[in-house]
């Protein structure tokens, strides 16, 4: 039933972790410093994602006698993902960004490389599904177990189709004709930022998500840290042509003359470039040292299940 479920609450879930994104804010006045964004749109999704994984977690809790303890850890994660998706998007990190492409970047790679990962080693979705009514529930996990919905989730978490939809997102909409659409129109920016959230929820979900069978298992991880590593470098090319091109790509941004911290526009964006370059980079690295490391620490019964 778990399993079912968790399929099943992938839509509410990716629903309710994404519409926060959907929305930029309102401009301010260039000589007024950021304020904070209380913008329902952004708000209330995550207040009611927050109430709905509360409720279950509680409802979980009470029935659970030696999980609690993984219980505890989920909760700690999804706190810490959530707290951190929320400073993204409602603290002035967020009205920022539209008067600095670099601030805009640092916002972007705490959701895609901060908030998402901690979101999915949470695994909210099963915690979730209890806030729900059991009838609720049970017509939850009978649309998960749809082969249309099974067959999607279980594409969509590939370690390769996630790491090539992550990074056509990055690139595309890093291309200046998307890139200035985006700045000048809120739908188009809703498109953006959502698809940066949910895209990188698959990729983590597929880098770090249940491997099943040991043997398989295995299989799945060396994919995967080949996957982060593939992502590493190619998140690095693209902040290193940001940062060391001279002139600025995205006329919404040229048109702003400096920044608010004295960085020409040039300037503003080499500082971007290197948000995605290292930061992300290292992330990315890190991450597939890790898999790397399980890899190679693993117990010899296992080493020999998987050589057969």
């Amino acid at each position: 039933m778990r399993a079912l479920g968790r399929r099943a609450a992938i839509g509410v879930c990716a629903l309710m972790l994404a519409a926060p994104a959907l929305a930029h804010g309102g401009h301010h006045h260039a000589h007024e410093p950021p304020g904070w964004t209380w913008d329902p749109w952004i708000t209330a999704p995550l207040a009611v994602s927050a109430l709905l994984f509360g409720i279950g977690w509680a409802l979980l809790q009470a029935r659970s006698g030696q999980g609690s303890a993984a219980l505890r850890r989920r909760a700690w994660l999804f706190a810490a993902g959530w707290l951190l998706l929320a400073g993204a998007l409602v603290s002035p990190l967020h009205e920022a960004g539209e008067r600095s492409f670099a601030a805009h970047m640092f916002e972007h790679e705490l959701l895609m490389l901060a908030a998402a990962p901690l979101l999915v080693l949470a695994e909210p979705l099963a915690v979730i599904l209890w806030a729900f009514p059991l009838g609720a529930r049970k017509a939850l996990g009978g649309a998960g177990a749809m082969p249309l919905i099974a067959s999607t989730w279980g594409a969509m978490t590939q370690p390769l189709t996630a790491t090539a939809m992550q990074a056509a997102a990055l690139w595309l909409w890093h291309m200046p004709a998307l890139f200035d659409r985006a700045l000048a129109n809120e739908g188009w920016h809703a498109a953006q930022h959502a698809s940066f959230l949910v895209s990188a929820l698959f990729f983590w979900t597929a880098m770090l998500g249940r491997r099943g069978r040991q043997s398989s298992a295995s299989a799945a991880r060396a994919v995967a840290a080949l996957c982060l590593f593939a992502t590493s470098v190619l998140s690095g090319a693209l902040g290193a042509l940001m940062a060391f091109s001279e002139s600025p790509w995205y006329a919404g941004y040229a048109r702003l003359g400096m920044a608010p911290f004295g960085l020409s526009p040039a300037e503003d964006q080499q500082l971007a470039g290197l948000i995605m370059w290292v930061p992300g980079g290292l992330v990315h690295a890190a991450a597939a040292l890790v898999l790397v490391r399980g890899l190679l620490v693993a117990p010899p019964a296992r080493r020999m299940a998987d050589a057969l």
